[in-house]
This record gives structure tokens, sequence and C-alpha cells, in this order.
């Protein structure tokens, strides 16, 4: 009995065997999904080509390509040659190639999953937006900076890309309305590091066709500042130069920067762009009333990378008016030690007055007045002069509406300082007189003992030669 129920269980496993074989056959093998991607990129301009691959396995026969939404879809054989991977061209790109898209692929009656979805947005639809930064697309490190981007369409997200494609994108759909009425988003950056500055660019896309995007806005340009030491910024010939006259600005930095950048008259703002340049020298040629003002310069080792700025360095342009008149009191010889004033006189309208040595590499000295009616002075005194103020004198007037431009240089003064340092002896007080006295009074002492003990030293030797000659005439 029990044998015959063995080999009944025997025989009904081999018969659910044999049964399950060719229904398990008969059944399609689901094959890995394959993976897909788009060339030149998933972001395309309106008109221009893209490709879409799709890779599978080498088993592949045929390839299909879905898009989300379409009922239909393409097919496309394997390559020759490279049966793992096939291709979908779309020569010119339209409104309605912006989608979702996936892909397949089959192996004789077997179907793969479907790939991970790919967003393929076409751009250049719609008006671009417009692309700003607060308080300045020129940031310090570490400080903070909003990127606005505003739109005339409403309804939709507004995208920010970094060109460079390291930083993910980023958009926004919740909106606010600026000062003019129009739509914007705004994309807080910072704190701010290198990794920071580049070039941004933003994108409008309606809700109801969200891979179907306007025009990009045009570049802004985020470039970070206060990364390495600050540079030095010098004038040749000087801070003061005549109209008419060539000027050359100069940066100096630490070695290995390949890049400079000036700006001019930014105050207190930072600029609104750094133009960057290989050679440290900045030749502004023939000068003008234009190029008065406050200079500084970066140094940086690319286009969004700088260091700290350089110190402010204060062009001053003459030439502008009328010069005015120097004089000195009380004259222009003046014993070392005195004091003398450089009285500058001008009869145009000024309240500010410069002073200035020929040869000096310091900045002009300057007087402001509160009163520039002319005829108007200003008195420059110079105390305790010594041979160091020896030298050619000019001044110049302005006027605080325009500091930076200057009139005619006055007729030259030469200041002479009488009385060299090296042909005057220096005052002695009273002990180092006592001093001196005592020192003299030893010496003469100590010379008159030494004279006197010279004479007793002779004395007895005379004495001595005395003694032997009588004891030889006794003999």
């Amino acid at each position: 009995m029990r044998g015959s129920a063995t080999t009944l269980t025997f025989t009904a496993l081999l018969c659910l065997g044999m049964c399950w074989g060719p229904w398990d056959q008969g059944q399609p093998e689901v094959l890995p999904k394959p993976s897909i991607w788009a060339d030149p990129g998933t972001m395309v301009t309106h008109g221009s080509p893209v490709t879409i691959w799709c890779q599978g396995s080498l088993l592949a026969d045929v390839y299909h390509l879905y898009k989300e939404g379409d009922s239909v879809y393409w097919e496309a054989k394997a390559l020759q040659g490279s049966r793992n991977k096939a291709w979908f061209h779309f020569a010119s790109s339209s409104s309605s190639d912006a989608g979702q898209y996936q892909c397949a692929y089959q192996s004789r009656n077997r179907s793969s999953e479907r790939s991970d979805p790919l967003p393929l947005v076409v751009t250049g639809v719609y008006r671009a937006p417009s692309l700003s930064a607060q308080p300045s697309p020129v940031v310090a490190a570490g400080g903070r900076v909003s990127l606005i981007c505003s739109s005339q369409y409403a309804a939709g997200s507004l995208h920010l890309l970094k060109e460079g494609g390291a930083d993910p994108l980023r958009h926004k759909t919740s909106r606010s309305y600026g000062n003019q009425g129009r739509e914007q988003a705004v994309f807080p950056v910072g704190p701010v590091t290198t990794s920071h500055g580049g070039t941004y660019r933003c994108y409008d896309a309606p809700s109801i066709q969200p891979y179907l995007w306007s025009r990009p806005s045009d570049p802004l340009h985020l470039q970070v500042t206060g990364l390495s030491w600050a540079p030095s910024l010098s004038s040749q010939p000087g801070l003061l130069v005549l109209a008419g006259d060539n000027l050359t600005l100069q940066c100096r930095s630490e070695a290995g920067f390949g890049s400079f950048a000036l700006t001019k008259d930014e105050g207190l703002s930072p600029p609104l762009r750094l133009e960057g340049q290989q050679s440290p020298d900045f030749p502004l040629g023939r000068v003008s009333r234009a190029h008065g003002g406050q200079y500084r310069c970066y140094s940086g080792h690319n286009s969004y990378a700088w260091s700290a700025p350089s110190a402010l360095l204060d062009i001053l342009i003459a030439g502008m008016h009328r010069k005015p008149s120097l004089s000195a009191r009380p004259g222009a010889s003046v014993p070392q030690g005195e004091n003398v004033t450089l009285q500058c006189r001008s009869e145009v309208r000024s309240d500010t007055f410069h002073l200035s040595k020929e040869g000096s590499l310091a900045a002009p000295q300057h007087l402001r007045l509160q009163d520039p009616a002319p005829p108007v002075q200003a008195n420059f005194t110079l105390r305790a002069v010594t041979s160091a103020h020896s030298g050619t004198y000019r001044c110049y007037s302005s006027h605080s509406t325009a500091p930076h431009l200057l009139s005619l240089p006055s007729d030259p003064l030469e200041l002479q300082v009488s009385g060299a340092p090296d042909s005057i002896s220096p005052p002695q007080n009273k002990s180092d007189s006592k001093s001196d006295y005592t020192v003299q009074n030893l010496i003469r002492m100590g010379l008159a003992a030494s004279v006197l003990l010279l004479l007793g030293v002779l004395l007895c030797q005379a004495r001595h030669d005395r003694g032997g000659a009588r004891d030889v005439t006794q003999s």
C-alpha cells in the first residue's frame, strides 16, 4: 500500500512538471529596462535637430520610442554591428516634439521594461524673460545675492540655469509682482563661494505645457570677489595729470594671476561688471575731463573669480579753467626750522585748493574752504621746514561739484631752505657742557703731571751723573 502511494505521488509530480514546462515556455520573459539619452541634450532650440538614443541588449531586434500622452510610438531596428542600441532622429524639433519619452526593445517574443523617463524641452517658443541681480552681479565671497527672473506671462514656471551644467536646474512656480507690474521669481544665492561664479539664464514655461519653454534671457555673469589678496594700483606719470597728457594705470598683484580688471567711480556700490584683460597695464591714452575720478583694480584667475579690490586711486585732471597764483610768506627763502605759508589765490569760483611738489610721489595736499566766492585764497603752512621741503611747488583750484577736475597749474614757486643740517652744530645743553669741561680739565691735569714726572726723572739722572764724576776725580 505504501509502495503504490509513493509511485502515485512520483507520477503526479512528473505529470505536473511536464505540463508546467510547455506553459512556462509560452510566456514572454521580461528583459531588463534599457537606458535612454538625448544628443546634444535634453534642451533643444526650436527648429534645431535632436537625436534620442536607446541602449538595450545585444540580442535586441527592434526598439520602440514612446511619448507620454501619445498612443502611437516610433520603431527603429537595432544598428548593424551594434545591436545593443538604436536612435530616433528629429531633424527639426517643433513644439509638438516637447514632452517626456521612454523607450523599450524586443528580442524574439520577449519585451523589455520601459526605460526611465527622459524629458525633452524645446526652447525659443515664447518671448524671453529678463534676468537681473540684486544688489549686483559682482558679489564679495560670503555675501548674498538674489537673481530675479521677470516675465510678462502668468500661470507658469520660471526656470534658472547655470551654464556649464554642474548645478542642477532650479525652478519656481510661485510668483510675485514687481515694481513694473511684471511677474517675477526670486532665486536667492549665498553665502556665495567660488562655485557660484558663472553665467546664468532663465526661461519661462506655461503650466499647461511644462516642456515648452521661452527664449532664454540675456546672460547674467555672476562674479565673486575677495577670493585672494588685494592688488595695488598706481599711475604713471602720477596722480595729477594735465589734460592731453598720456596716463597709464598699473595693477600689481601676486604671481599667477592671468586676468586684471579696472573699475571707475564705483563708490560704495559694487561694480556691475568686471571686464578682464591679460595685461596688468591699463593705458588710458590722452586724458580728458572724463578720466578724472576714483579707480580700483582686481586680479583674477578667470572671469568669474576675483581678488579683493585695491585701495582707491584718485586721478586728478588739470587744465579745466584759469590758473591761480602761488606766493610764499614771509618769503621763498626760509631758514631751517622756521614756518612758511604758501598762499594759493584764485579769481575763479572755487572751494578746494591743491598743492603739489614737483617730483613727489605723495598725493597733493588739499584744503576745502567754506566760501567759494572769488577772489578766494587757501593757506598751506609748512612748519619747522628742513631741506626736504626745498623744491618746486604749484597749486590748483577746483570746485566740490567736480572734485577731480582742476584748474591750470599756477606758475612754479621755488622754495629754498637755508642752512644745511651738516653746517650747523647741534646745540648743547648745560649738562653736556659741564661734562666737556670736566674732561678737558682732567686731560690738562694729566698732561701737567706727566711733565712734572719727566722733569723729576731728568733731575735725578743729572745728580747721579755728577756724583759719579766726583768719585772718579778723587781716585
